[in-house]
């Protein structure tokens, strides 16, 4: 195989692990959004948002990252979504501030909007960010409205490669029925998610005994969503691309024909649907259980990394347009080889970092949060 398609290879699944660490790190939306759920006292919410607190830099530090590797790596799609579907983006990216923003001031002295206000904008960050980028990722396999010319480039007065449809700038994506679907399952995942890490990072059986019993109605409403986006997606048709002249075209099964075609991609998805269940499931079967967060944040990376890679690898166009002739494949969108190949060697550098973020998480959480520590220890939000 040519190295120029390899490096292209390599960089849409490093997009595509990007995307499934990101997906998981959401628990810390999903656990903000059941504050006043599973909350009681000031005491319950205080050890909540201490839990999540110390995590958000990582959900908004891989965040950024996933935008940085898009634009180097694919820097088409990064002009096309970021620059026509800006107004999801700019909604998605003002939700993250306002999280920095409420954790960091909500306990300051001299608050003149008191503490409720700083921990509904964490709730409406938990909710409009999952609900979104779920949304977005959906188009991947539903479509957007863009055009892309090339010949634009040539122009003096307007050098403007893509351009969006409509007016909607990227919200028009929340009109169709199955991005908004998927965003609903991104969000029931984070709320499980954020569930199971307060059960393996709180130390209050009272608090940990109704995250329990959240999971109950959490879990069928994810299941619901997702199998029925999954399902769509598997009977519906596909946006596939001619090897030989590079055109895109409606596939009939083409996403399930990329499983069976892809059999390792296949045995990886399962591999993290049935490790998401079995965080779930042993969570509820043990009252003392409180190891399902990994179970289920494993499962979910390697879950979401498939369907990134079923959306881009085997002659699959990952973001179809409308005009399908506009759409974009891993190959009319990339980088040259020289920017994939200097980025490649920079790569190796991630499983450093990497380890650092795991012994970082583990310095953090090497001993439980307990109502004891809200009262008497350091810096606390």
């Amino acid at each position: 195989m040519d190295t120029y398609i390899i490096l292209q290879h390599y960089w849409w699944f490093i997009i595509s692990l990007l995307g499934g660490i990101l997906v998981f790190l959401m628990f810390v939306q999903g656990g903000n959004t059941m504050l006043f759920t599973l909350g009681r006292s000031e005491d319950d919410y205080k050890m909540m948002i201490n839990s999540t607190g110390r995590k958000w830099e990582f959900t908004f530090t891989t965040l950024v990252t996933f935008g940085g590797a898009f634009f180097a790596s694919f820097p088409l799609f990064y002009s096309t979504s970021f620059g026509g579907a800006y107004w999801l983006w700019m909604i998605i990216l003002f939700s993250f501030v306002l999280q920095a923003v409420s954790y960091e001031f909500q306990s300051k002295a001299g608050n003149l909007l008191g503490k409720n206000t700083y921990r509904w904008f964490l709730i409406i960050n938990g909710f409009v960010g999952p609900v979104l980028l779920g949304g977005a990722v959906a188009t991947f396999f539903t479509g957007s409205d863009f055009v892309v010319d090339k010949t634009n480039l040539a122009e003096f007065s307007a050098p403007v490669i893509s351009s969006w449809g409509n007016e909607g700038h990227g919200l028009d994506a929340l009109l169709d029925v199955w991005n908004v679907v998927m965003g609903l399952a991104v969000f029931f995942l984070a709320r499980i998610l954020g569930t199971l890490y307060f059960i393996n990072n709180i130390a209050d059986e009272e608090l940990t005994a109704r995250a329990r019993r959240s999971l109950m109605w959490n879990t069928p409403a994810f299941l619901a969503f997702f199998l029925a986006f999954l399902i769509r997606v598997l009977a519906g048709e596909g946006y596939a691309v001619n090897p030989e002249t590079g055109d895109v075209f409606l596939e009939p099964y083409k996403y399930f024909n990329n499983l069976v075609e892809m059999p390792a991609v296949t045995i990886v998805f399962l591999v993290g649907v049935v490790a998401v269940l079995w965080g779930i499931i042993r969570t509820l079967r043990s009252n003392t259980y409180d190891k399902g967060i990994w179970f289920s944040g494993i499962g979910t990376i390697l879950a979401v990394t498939s369907l990134f890679l079923v959306a881009g690898y085997n002659n699959t166009a990952y973001y179809p347009s409308y005009d399908l002739t506009s759409s974009l494949t891993i190959s009319n969108s990339c980088s040259s080889e020289f920017t994939l190949t200097t980025m490649a060697i920079v790569s190796v550098l991630v499983p450093f970092v990497a380890a650092y973020i795991f012994y970082a998480w583990r310095s953090i959480d090497v001993r439980k949060i307990d109502k004891d520590e809200m009262k008497t220890g350091g810096h606390t939000y």
